[in-house]
């Protein structure tokens, strides 16, 4: 299995953490969630802890700031159902800037910010430093259920064959004049919905036919076996490890 070409968000570079298994990092940056979301909501000086864990990591990777930070744009729409929180939460209230506040969703919004801060940044520095490729090659080697690893094989392989679709019936509603420009081309616009959907299925009807000609059975075949040393799972867990120690001592305090 294998992508044709490096995703967006993976960043080329020769450092330690590139050359890790895949399997170790994905493991690692699992077992690392996991830490954070256990993690006190009052500890707030953990999660100032697990940000510079982070940034080591990064540096590390030799990934830039600007870069990371560019992609935790993702997070904007549980950012701003952070920010409503405190005004619709119930409970005992308190007085900030003339505002009327909720103290349980202050410390809702808090704990979904940082939490959710810290797992999309672990999830930008997995994928800037692990190829579509290898981590499909890692799931796999961690015994992900085969046809899980076959559907985001073919999601990724054609994610792109769907949308260069797109782009081309996008293209001839263009050059028929069409633009949308209001709720009256939703018309429009569903029903070339309606086709794409069309189309994808079809293509994965032949490509589904393509592949029993030529000897499909229901799994795909191993290419490449990864492996990794003792040393190398030592190396990936060296963050997760410390996370936790961080975690006891904020249940502990």
């Amino acid at each position: 299995m294998g992508a044709g070409h490096a995703h967006r968000l993976y960043r080329h570079a020769h450092s330690p953490v590139h050359a890790l298994p895949p399997h170790t990092k994905l493991a690692a940056a699992f077992a690392f969630v996991i830490v954070v979301v256990s993690t006190p909501r009052e500890a707030v000086w953990a999660f100032a802890v697990y940000a510079v864990l982070l940034a080591a990591v990064a540096r590390a990777a030799q990934v830039p700031a600007a870069f990371l930070l560019k992609r935790l744009l993702i997070e904007i729409p549980f950012v701003a159902f952070a920010v409503l929180m405190p005004f619709v939460a119930q409970g005992e209230r308190v007085e900030v800037l003339g505002m009327s506040l909720s103290v349980g969703g202050l410390w809702g919004a808090w704990n979904v910010l940082a939490k959710g801060t810290l797992g999309v940044a672990t999830s930008v520095l997995l994928a800037s430093t692990t190829e579509l490729r290898e981590l499909l090659l890692g799931l796999q080697r961690l015994k992900l259920p085969p046809l899980l690893v076959q559907i985001a094989s073919f999601m990724i392989r054609y994610g792109d064959v769907i949308a260069d679709e797109m782009r081309r019936m996008r293209i001839a509603r263009e050059s028929r004049g069409f633009e949308a420009s209001g709720v009256r081309h939703w018309g429009v616009l569903a029903k070339s919905a309606g086709a794409l959907f069309i189309r994808s299925y079809e293509r994965g009807e032949r490509v589904h036919l393509a592949m029993v000609s030529r000897g499909y059975t229901g799994s795909m075949p191993v290419i490449d076996e990864v492996t990794a040393s003792r040393a190398q799972w030592s190396y990936a867990f060296a963050l997760p490890v410390a996370a936790l120690a961080v975690c006891l001592l904020g249940w502990s305090l």
